[in-house]
């Protein structure tokens, strides 16, 4: 029986450390400041689920941000892992979570968890899913 290599696993999560904080300042910057490029952080075919509404598609998902007010996030954690290659069919992949603060031009401000579940494309990361969740402050 052949020996079968096993990836390096520490290497492999450090590595999807890295890129998960370099995609969550990529990713907010880009929501608070030039929103219509997010586009290009999604696949094709990705999901957002947002406060419960799901949205599928980068076309519609770019036009249910585009009827948000203006935003500013602040990132207060960024966790992520790596998900087995088994999980992904083979495809490199990292699950995100961030948590924050989000002010909508007009809204008070709230606390917010999302959840990406990204992909390598490339040396480029997609967004493939997308889990939006907020709660007003009290």
């Amino acid at each position: 029986m052949a020996a079968v290599e096993v990836p390096d696993w520490k290497l492999r999560v450090e590595d999807s450390c890295e890129a998960a904080i370099e995609f969550s300042k990529l990713y907010y910057e880009t929501f608070d400041q030039r929103p219509k490029k997010l586009q290009k952080l999604y696949m094709d075919s990705a999901i957002l689920v947002w406060n419960g509404n799901k949205v599928t598609g980068v076309s519609d998902i770019l036009s249910f941000y585009e009827n948000l007010p203006s935003c500013e996030h602040t990132i207060d954690s960024v966790d992520c892992q790596p998900i087995a290659n088994s999980a992904t069919q083979g495809q490199l992949a990292i699950l995100v979570t961030t948590m924050g603060c989000s002010k909508f031009k007009g809204n008070k401000p709230s606390v917010f968890q999302q959840t990406f579940v990204l992909t390598s494309q490339g040396k480029v990361w997609k967004i493939v899913s997308d889990n939006f969740r907020s709660q007003e402050v009290s």
